[in-house]
């Protein structure tokens, strides 16, 4: 019995952690136990020294002064108060009337405010219950079909996921050992070419069905002209002037700059000229532009503007993701007190939230911290390395077995479990399969992107529920969820062919840990011979071979001297 749980303590620990998962435990606790409980069998065992959790502070200590993970509150925080000061209400009424006047029209609204939430907020709950109270008995007002109108709601919400400022790509970067920035960037295209799919199939079903989504009726159009007409040529033309401002820009502006720097600075340009003529054209009343125009430039620019000041500074490396998140924080509150909706119960709401989601993220990255030290302690990763690059068909076959398993374990678990617990074990291994990270960081994001529209695990789903009519059957919005998910596979799909979609990062790999590596002889100065050791790389650090026991860190600063390392035995 000792014998076989030696050579197979790493299915084991794995196996328990399922059944700890399957029965309900909070995550972020069974994770710790699993690691705890493995840790003492494995030191009885003789498997593990016993001053291998001499080594668990010091990576405890690592996620505290993780600068990374700061992204995290600013970015909730930013996204909580341009929800909660009205921002969606305000951009879901001038898209609606801005693209009613066509078949599909309000669910073109929500799609492409969906993506504005998303690229704002990077919150998933917020966008889906904002355009669920706001939207859904508007679209069941005017006939829409409950199915599609459900799974519209939910699947734009949904794209807080994968269009930056997302959170689990900050997560996935941290966890991959990448840049954020470099992550933003790749997801930057699928994600907009996502919104499209979304777009794409909303067209085809008015294409083969249109009574699922008619136009808005004459009388709900509330954007009018004395004229009677609706004003829409006029935004038209402001937009193809906007457009012109910016390519001239370009064609001006330093030739030798990259093309990130370049486009943040055209497109800026463009927002300020929209806007700036907006308002001489207001305050001088010189009537050149259409009520509906005016209405556009005033809702959509604050949050553009926002978008490029944290994205465009990120993207040509003005600012650190973290850095973007505070001046995020700071425009919101700065945008809710223009609009005179900050007060201090809004604040306190947000900061509370914040909170939360914060401690839920550090008490889940403690427990995994505990798990995959003793997981890599019991070679854990080989395990696992052995098992993905033994599958038939090499780097198509692994991408297959790990999209596959992601895509079921989505079922059960959030993003934020699936990234903690199963990315830092897939991703030595694409490393070592020479699959670009930032590449496989977008696919994976993509691809947990699911885990909030499966029926009947989804969160987008349960989100959606709480705020629906009581008219709208929790079925209908289940069957509405899956053409979208059928979407995000082809999505999926769609990166794994055409890998040019995800801009791949050019940096190094980022070493994420804060803590010194320590080497103390414990027996002495006296040479002894060489033993086999423990492997322990932080996740996203290529695992050893063989050697001491290691916690790979950052180097030392220049004017600091390189600490010795712990250097342990395992028991004979």
């Amino acid at each position: 019995m000792t014998q076989f749980l030696i050579a197979n303590m790493a299915p084991i620990m794995f196996a328990s952690l399922v059944v700890f998962l399957l029965s309900g435990f909070p995550i972020a606790f069974a994770l710790a136990a699993n690691g705890l409980l493995f840790a003492f069998i494995g030191i009885e065992l003789g498997m593990l020294p016993p001053e291998l959790l001499q080594a668990l502070p010091s990576r405890l200590f690592g996620i505290i002064e993780n600068d990374t993970l700061l992204a995290i509150p600013f970015f909730t925080f930013m996204g909580l108060i341009l929800e909660r000061s009205g921002m969606a209400e305000d951009l879901l009424d001038t898209i609606g009337q801005l693209f009613g006047p066509i078949r599909g029209g309000l669910a073109y609204a929500v799609i492409f405010v969906g993506a504005l939430l998303a690229a704002t907020t990077g919150v998933v709950a917020a966008s889906v219950i904002s355009m669920g109270l706001i939207s859904l008995p508007l679209m069941l007002k005017y006939k829409y079909d409950k199915r599609l109108a459900s799974g519209v709601i939910a699947a734009s919400g949904t794209l807080a996921q994968i269009i930056p400022p997302s959170l689990v790509l900050i997560v996935l970067a941290d966890q991959l050992g990448r840049s954020v920035g470099d992550m933003y960037k790749g997801a930057f295209v699928p994600g907009l070419v996502l919104t499209g799919l979304y777009m794409l199939y909303v067209l085809m079903v008015t294409i083969i069905k249109p009574s699922a989504a008619p136009a808005l009726p004459l009388e709900a159009r509330t954007f009018r002209e004395p004229s009677g007409k609706s004003g829409a040529t006029s935004v038209l033309v402001l937009t193809a002037l906007a457009v012109a401002v910016g390519v001239l820009v370009d064609m001006f502006y330093k030739p030798e700059a990259p093309l990130d720097e370049r486009l943040v600075v055209s497109v800026g340009a463009a927002i300020l000229f929209a806007f700036v003529l907006a308002v001489i054209n207001k305050t001088l009343k010189l009537g050149l532009l259409s009520q509906m125009a005016e209405k556009v430039t005033f809702v959509l620019i604050p949050p553009l503007a926002l978008i490029f000041l944290v994205l465009g500074t990120i993207f040509i490396g003005v600012a650190t993701p973290t850095e973007g998140g505070g001046m995020g924080a700071l425009g919101a509150l700065i945008l809710a007190m223009v609009k005179r909706r900050l007060d201090l119960g809004l604040t306190r709401q947000a900061m509370e939230a914040t909170l939360k989601l914060s401690a839920f993220v550090i008490f889940i990255l403690i427990g995994a911290r505990v798990f995959s030290l003793t997981f890599y302690g019991v070679d854990g990763h080989i395990w696992v390395e052995h098992l993905l690059t033994a599958l038939p068909g090499g780097q198509t076959g692994f991408l297959v077995a790990v999209n596959v398993l992601f895509f079921l374990l989505a079922f059960f678990l959030d993003f934020f479990e699936l990234a903690f617990i199963l990315v830092p074990l897939v991703g030595p291994v694409a490393d070592k399969l020479g699959i670009d990270l930032i590449w496989f960081g977008v696919l994976l994001a993509v691809n947990m992107q699911t885990s909030f529209m499966h029926p009947p695990f989804g969160f987008s789903l349960f989100y959606l529920r709480s705020v629906a009519p009581r008219e709208v059957k929790t079925s209908e919005i289940y069957w509405g969820s899956v053409p979208f998910v059928v979407i995000q596979l082809v999505m999926v799909a769609l990166i794994i062919v055409f890998p040019g979609l995800v801009s791949t990062g050019t940096q190094k790999a980022q070493d994420r840990s804060i803590t010194r590596d320590l080497n103390i002889d414990l027996e002495g100065s006296s040479p002894k011979p060489a033993t086999p050791g423990l492997s322990i790389p932080g996740p996203g650090s290529a695992p050893a071979e063989s050697g001491s026991l290691e916690l790979p860190t950052q180097p030392p600063a220049e004017s600091e001297s390189a600490a010795p390392q712990f250097e342990f035995e395992k028991k004979k």
